[in-house]
């Protein structure tokens, strides 16, 4: 009941007697009294008038509970207050009152009934809530005794233990919290470790667990600071692997792999690789060259750290140039072997992962297929783009510098290196290395040109002041000995061409393994080219020019006891019809007369050569090194070789292959000043002409022309001064070379510089032999379609060097036998005599003295220089010529001879031959026939004399007219003579 009347309370609910208590009298009108209800219903009731009275009443009235309807009737009062309608306006308001009092009253009396029975139910409903009430109270004492007695024991019992249950997950919650807090500790440890796939594990477990515990407020902030860690690793994990670039480590690159494949970034991690090796390249070649520029530049400057790599490869000095390139070499090395090293890395690691099923199942989803396939590709796509940027780094090096000025040494150096850089690049990636091909042929062109101008300099100087005497070797030397020519049979130094690699001389295991599989462990191609450029010892030099003291002094003993040949001469007997020499002394003489046709003193046969000789070898076997590095230049330097020796052919001809002294005895050839090889002779010797048997052939005077004109700067002569040639075809070059006055070809008693002359012409003809010999290692390196510059000078050049000792030695027969004072002594001969004469004439005598005076000078030379059975032959097969070229000559001089005349020709010539063949084993005597028939053409008729000129035109026009005016003169009619005149002179027209 209570809790009823409080609900009512609240919400503003009154009883009715309050509810009209409370109605104050304004608000609520005043229930009339009984007489005023009695004074109301006696007044007449007219509803209509009623309902007029109140719809009078103003409309304020009836607007708010709280208006004051006393304030708004005052306010209504007119200033001047008139009583009368004061009262006629209150009994108005009274009318009106009493209208609605009346109408209140009678809604009252109408709804009475059903108010008292309203009032009856609240009486009854407030009964029932009191009752309510009892009951609820009785509850709640009951409820309270049971909770005391059962439910708060029992079920406090529960909540403990589920409280004790929530904090226990609580407490587990907070330690894994705390351990997550403490792990940043734990993950720097496994950093500083390079612990990397722990250091990702441990954080990727702790985000894990971190996002089971992410309804804590703390959390948020652990994994902000875990993503944090992580991306932290990942740049140390970027570190590491740049790392990897210069010095690859097995157990560290592992790691770093695993680490990116717990990442799940194989594929990132293999575009980041290739992009630190061309950052690795960069600055590792960038770090070298900075380090030797302020090393030479000596001061602290710190300019050349701000230039582009490219300027400053162009402050690199002379003096650092090499070390600095073999240390840029090391360097890049280390970067492509750790490279190699990485895809040996990924194709091991490919062969070793057999999927189990859990893997083979992710390999058919394609992922790790993918990633493999990924990297597989991009490994073998960076090996071009690796050695690219190599080359274009190393590219800049070289030209960086101008190596015009580099020793020869040096230059062999660089290229040696390149090389071998070129040889890893093959094996790198099976790159043919245009880049690096391309910028060393331009530096070696460059330098080659200047190299090659500066020795044809050289070697005129050498040419000059050469004194043409005996180099002495050792009897077995070979150009193979020369250290220029070592790379031939082994290899020079470490440093050497892919095409070296086949002819050298290590063991076949070690030819097998490519430098990546030598050096894969310890070691770089390029450290041991300093050691291995000592040059080894040659022992090609002989102590002075014999192989023994006593080797020396036996040859002299042994020739001067066969040197008495004026007293044999005397003594041998002499078959005046034959010849012929008796038996007994045959073998005697065979072996005397071998002996005397090779003038050797030693008996070992020593090659013959000069210093210069020596000289052009060693270029020789430098330009060749050269080539056999630098392919692409190979034809350059093959001619560049060719004017070598091009060059000593012309200097050993224009020295003694033409005579242009005045002589007493016939004029030499002569060697014009533009045509080379012209020989213009008079007296006996132009027999030599005039026969046909021209002393330079046509090859040779080809060769010889092309050389002056090609190879000899004329105008530096002066031979030329009204001609001036393009500058640039001057450059290319080279004056004509002068013989050192030193050198005296004009003494009698020297055989007019044999010594010299065979010095000079066997050099040659060695150096002929050695070209020879190199020819096929030429041949290998000369570009295909160069090939027909390459067989026409071994063809028209180095195969005429022998033909030189016929001009050569020419000028010493013609001067060394006076054939003037011969022809004089036959012109004193009478030949018209009547009886055949049985003692020969003084004039063969004569002859034969000077042949055996040539022969002891010819000895005297021999003692000083070897002079070799070819030379020997040429000399005695020159003499013996210009003797019957002279005989013949002094016979056609003969104005009458009779039949006894024509016997005594053939006994002088006879006794000649004799005694000839006692000083010489030249066999047969040269011109033998050439003798023997003009003498038998004195025998001829007339029918035979004209077949006879016309098949000997060996004869010149007056040996053949003498022939036919003194042999037919008395025989034939002035018609026949004037006939055979004719013929001859038909003969002789061509020539003309």
């Amino acid at each position: 009941m209570q809790k009823i009347k409080s609900l009512m309370a609240r919400q503003g609910l009154k009883s009715p007697q309050e509810s009209m208590a409370d109605l104050s009298p304004v608000e609520n009108l005043r229930i009339p009294s009984k007489e005023e209800l009695r004074e109301l219903r006696e007044q007449p009731i007219d509803p209509q008038a009623e309902q007029e009275i109140i719809d009078s009443i103003e409309e304020v009235y009836f607007s708010n509970d709280s208006f004051d309807m006393v304030q708004h009737e005052l306010e209504k009062l007119p200033p001047e207050l008139n009583l009368q309608e004061l009262e006629e306006y209150r009994d108005k308001l009274k009318r009106q009152q009493a209208a609605v009092s009346k109408k209140v009253a009678d809604l009252i009396l109408e709804k009475q009934p059903a108010y008292v029975k309203e009032l009856e139910r609240v009486t009854a409903l407030q009964t029932n809530l009191q009752l309510a009430a009892v009951i609820c109270t009785n509850a709640r004492r009951q409820l309270s005794v049971a909770k005391e007695g059962f439910t708060e024991a029992s079920l406090g019992l529960l909540a403990n233990q589920r409280r004790r249950q929530l904090l226990t997950g609580l407490l587990k919650s907070l330690r894994t919290i705390k351990t997550l807090q403490r792990t940043d500790v734990r993950l720097s440890e496994m950093l500083e470790e390079e612990d990397y796939p722990g250091a990702i594990q441990l954080c990727l477990e702790c985000q894990k667990a971190a996002s089971t515990f992410k309804h804590y407020s703390c959390i948020s902030e652990l994994n902000s600071k875990l993503q944090d860690t992580l991306e932290q690793i990942e740049e140390q994990l970027d570190v590491a692997l740049s790392k990897t670039c210069k010095h690859f480590d097995v157990s560290h690159y592992t790691k770093v792999q695993l680490a990116y494949t717990l990442l799940g970034k194989t594929q990132t991690a293999m575009d980041q690789l290739h992009m630190h090796f061309t950052q690795a390249i960069h600055n590792t070649v960038f770090q070298v060259v900075l380090g030797y520029v302020e090393l030479c530049a000596g001061n602290a400057d710190t300019k050349f750290q701000k230039m582009q790599y490219k300027d400053l490869c162009t402050h690199i000095t002379l003096d650092s140039y090499i070390p600095c390139l073999t240390d840029l070499c090391k360097a890049l090395w280390e970067v492509m072997l750790s490279y190699h090293r990485t895809m040996q890395w990924h194709e091991e690691h490919d062969k070793q992962e057999t999927p189990t099923p859990d893997e083979a199942a992710a390999a058919q989803s394609g992922e790790l297929v993918v990633d493999r396939s990924y990297v597989k590709k991009k490994l073998e796509h960076g090996l071009t783009r690796i050695w690219q940027d190599v080359q274009l780094k190393v590219k800049a090096y070289i030209l960086g510098t101008d190596m015009s000025n580099f020793k020869y040494d040096d230059f062999i150096v660089v290229l040696d290196v390149i090389s071998r850089l070129m040889q890893v690049g093959e094996e790198f990636c099976g790159s043919k290395s245009e880049v690096l091909q391309e910028s060393i042929k331009r530096q070696s062109v460059n330098y080659f040109k200047n190299y090659h101008r500066a020795r044809l300099e050289e070697l005129r100087m050498f040419l000059e002041n050469e004194t043409w005497e005996l180099c002495p070797v050792k009897s077995n030397f070979n150009i193979a000995q020369l250290h220029e020519f070592k790379f031939m049979g082994q290899c020079r130094s470490p440093s050497v061409s892919p095409s070296r690699q086949a002819v050298s001389s290590t063991s076949p295991s070690q030819e097998e393994l490519s430098l990546f599989q030598q050096f894969l462990q310890e070691g770089n191609p390029f450290e041991m080219h300093i050691e291995h450029k000592e040059e080894e010892t040659e022992d090609v030099l002989a102590s002075n020019g014999y192989e023994s003291d006593e080797l020396e002094k036996s040859v002299y003993q042994d020739y001067d006891s066969d040197s008495d040949v004026p007293e044999e001469l005397k003594q041998d007997f002499v078959d005046e019809q034959t010849g012929d020499v008796p038996l007994k002394s045959v073998s005697r003489e065979t072996i005397r007369s071998k002996k005397r046709s090779d003038y050797n003193l030693n008996k070992t046969n020593a090659p013959i050569l000069t210093n210069t000789t020596l000289n052009v070898i060693r270029l020789v076997g430098k330009y060749m090194q050269m080539m056999n590095i630098l392919k692409p230049i190979a034809f350059d330097v093959i001619h560049c070789v060719s004017q070598l020796f091009d060059y000593y052919l012309y200097a050993v001809y224009t020295f003694f292959g033409r005579n242009d002294m005045p002589v007493p005895s016939p004029s030499l050839p002569t060697h014009g000043g533009r045509e080379v090889g012209t020989v213009r002779v008079v007296g006996p010797a132009c027999l030599y002409e005039s026969s046909g048997l021209g002393l330079i052939s046509s090859r040779l005077r080809t060769t010889l022309n092309r050389i002056q004109e090609s190879l000899i700067d004329m105008e530096a002569l002066g031979e030329n001064a009204g001609v001036h040639g393009p500058t640039e075809d001057r450059k290319e070059k080279v004056p004509s070379p002068h013989l050192s006055q030193l050198v005296v070809l004009t003494n009698s008693e020297t055989l007019y510089g044999l010594a010299q002359r065979v010095v000079a012409t066997e050099s040659l003809v060695f150096l002929a032999e050695q070209f020879e010999s190199l020819q096929s290692h030429l041949d290998t390196m000369m570009p295909a379609a160069k090939k027909p510059f390459l067989q026409q000078f071994y063809s028209q050049t180095v195969s005429t060097a022998s033909e030189l000792r016929k001009p050569i030695y020419w000028i010493v027969a013609a001067k060394a036998i006076d054939y003037e004072q011969m022809l004089l002594m036959m012109a004193g001969v009478k030949w018209d005599i009547r009886e055949i004469m049985s003692q020969h004439n003084v004039y063969v005598d004569v002859l034969l003295k000077e042949f055996e005076q040539f022969n002891q000078r010819l000895s005297d030379v021999s003692r000083h220089v070897r002079i070799p059975l070819p030379v020997s032959n040429v000399l005695w097969e020159h003499c013996i010529r210009l003797a019957n070229r002279t005989l013949v000559e002094g016979y056609a001089n003969v104005k009458k001879c009779s039949n006894e005349g024509r016997a005594l020709m053939q006994l002088d010539f006879q006794q000649f031959l004799m005694k000839l063949e006692k000083l010489t084993d030249l066999r047969p005597i040269p011109d033998k026939e050439f003798v023997e028939t003009y003498i038998k053409a004195y025998y001829l008729t007339e029918n035979d004399m004209e077949q006879f000129i016309k098949n000997h035109r060996e004869y010149s026009m007056k040996q053949l007219a003498n022939l036919v005016n003194v042999c037919l003169g008395s025989h034939i009619n002035k018609k026949a003579r004037q006939k055979l005149l004719a013929a001859i002179d038909d003969i002789d027209r061509p020539k003309r």
